[in-house]
């Protein structure tokens, strides 16, 4: 058996920790989770307080019990919890990407221009989006429905649907996201247009 590094103390105490604060959340006994998991109630408060090895089966049935995955409750990200953005300056957007998904992608626009009223040159392609406006107030045109979005309301929306966003009364900003779908239809039409700055709303 090899010897345990201090890394690996560290992401043993971690998923304890995990283990732990999953239970409480649920609202569960030690003597509740032990049943769900197959363990005695012994076994489990051993596992909790570091009294006990932890083994990988005994993990993956803790993980399936606490409607988790093993991936999850071992995952160690203290490295990546600042995330900086990427700029393009001449369009005005800022974009993250996120590590747990990387077909997801969140990013920030500022808007001038109204959404175009013609359907034709509205967007329509698979995923879906969520947005919220961060200053000013956006319009979203969802097929031949508008709708008037807020400082800090928010919005969401199948992308399959004709859309567009744009401002209203003077600029707006906002941050979206996009799923692995919409992301790709975004992406897919800048490269067809050979630009993304214009009033249609968000792409990447």
């Amino acid at each position: 058996m090899l010897p345990m590094t201090q890394e690996d103390g560290q992401l043993d105490g971690l998923v304890r920790k995990r283990i732990r604060a999953l239970r409480v959340a649920q609202g569960w006994s030690l003597e509740e989770l032990a049943t769900r998991a197959h363990l005695s109630q012994s076994s489990l408060s051993r596992i909790e307080n570091g009294r006990r090895r932890l083994a990988l089966d005994q993990l993956v049935t803790l993980a399936g019990a606490l409607d988790t995955t093993l991936d999850q409750l071992v995952e160690n990200a203290a490295d990546d919890v600042v995330i900086s953005p990427m700029i393009d300056g001449t369009h005005g957007l800022m974009r993250w990407p996120v590590n747990g998904d990387p077909g997801v992608s969140v990013m920030r626009q500022r808007m001038t221009e109204p959404p175009p009223d013609n359907p034709a040159r509205m967007r329509a392609h698979p995923g879906r989006e969520w947005l919220v406006v961060l200053s000013g107030t956006a319009i979203l045109m969802l097929g031949h429905r508008r709708f008037r979005i807020e400082t800090n309301q928010a919005a969401e929306f199948p992308t399959m649907m004709p859309h567009a966003i744009g401002a209203e009364g003077g600029p707006c900003e906002i941050m979206g996201i996009f799923d692995r779908d919409a992301r790709r239809g975004h992406l897919r039409e800048a490269a067809e247009a050979g630009d993304c700055g214009d009033a249609q709303g968000p792409c990447q």
